[in-house]
């Protein structure tokens, strides 16, 4: 409980103000309201501005919060969110003015995520940033949704990818993801295009203007690169492209002639296609059930794990069978 008199209304989302008629519609209601969000360090209101004049009104000195911690920026983000979501919805004008001072407090923020957030479809909010940045130079980079920082052009990450994997065929793929600016999902994806003697940037993501110019900048990033002369055997020979053992075990007669080869050629097949898409699927996880996922991702690889010593053991001594 605070003192109602010690909190402010100096950095609100809506544009008009307090809106006079939901006042008076929450002033009929008799019940006890949530407690409102204050930003601890100014003791502005971040969520419940109305709530709070029905305090007043009712006569209240004290009234219940929940604190934020956080910077000024980011109470900012907190309360736009909070009146998008429930209560009084933010108009069009609230929720674009809003955007565009999202787009320069947190310009390492997708569009999608800003869009999240006010209530706006990434297209707009990209023509808000357009408008919002023009003069200030771009970044390579933008957080999404999920708090992962990608790059805005994935074609200089690939290539830098693609020159670590060729120098240094045996650095781990979570490093070069690191060093690259990529995700783990796109740097496989790179080890395997090199693998099968094709360029490590599809050519789909070389068209445009932005492109070439993102590839000639990585090209340039890697010019003193220290590099250890390796041969295109050797990175297929390390890099173990699934789908390419796939296709070769999809060849073999013993396993293409019985009802039970053929569904393990069904799963191995569909684990290769789960590997060339990593980055998609990883991506697409709805967050609701991101929990529910991750656990039976985790049940499926101590799946795996267990089929692949017991295979081995099987075709050791001719005689274990997998347990079901």
């Amino acid at each position: 409980m605070v003192a109602i008199e010690s909190l402010s209304i100096t950095d609100y989302p809506r544009i008009g103000g307090e809106d006079v008629k939901h006042t008076q519609f929450l002033l009929s209601f008799e019940t006890e309201f949530p407690p409102i969000l204050v930003h601890r360090s100014t003791m502005g209101v971040i969520d419940g501005v109305h709530r709070l004049r029905v305090a007043m009104l009712r006569g209240q000195r004290e009234i219940a919060v929940h604190f934020f911690d956080g910077s000024e920026a980011d109470a900012f983000v907190l309360a736009v969110q909070s009146n998008a979501g429930h209560g009084l919805p933010l108009t069009l004008a609230d929720r674009t003015a809003a955007a565009s001072r999202i787009v320069q407090s947190h310009p390492h923020w997708s569009d999608r995520a800003i869009a999240r957030v006010s209530g706006l479809s990434p297209k707009t909010v990209a023509a808000i940033r357009r408008r919002s940045t023009a003069d200030t130079p771009p970044s390579n980079s933008r957080m999404g949704q999920d708090g992962r920082v990608r790059p805005i052009n994935a074609t200089a990450g690939r290539e830098l990818a693609g020159r670590l994997i060729t120098a240094n065929p045996d650095m781990p793929l979570r490093k070069v993801a690191k060093e690259a600016g990529i995700s783990i999902g796109t740097a496989h994806d790179v080890r395997e295009r090199l693998a099968s003697g094709r360029d490590p940037v599809p050519e789909s993501k070389r068209r445009g203007a932005g492109a070439r110019a993102g590839g000639q900048r990585a090209k340039e990033d890697t010019q003193q690169l220290p590099v250890r002369p390796a041969s295109l055997a050797a990175v297929q020979d390390r890099a173990r492209n699934p789908a390419i053992l796939v296709r070769r075990l999809l060849r073999d007669p013993s396993l293409r002639s019985t009802e039970t080869g053929r569904t393990l050629l069904r799963l191995l097949d569909a684990q290769a296609q789960v590997v060339q898409r990593w980055d998609r699927l990883v991506n697409g996880v709805p967050q609701h059930c991101s929990e529910t996922i991750a656990d039976l991702a985790g049940e499926y690889a101590r799946f795996w794990l267990e089929f692949a010593a017991t295979s081995r053991a099987t075709g050791h001594d001719g005689e274990r069978k997998i347990s079901g």
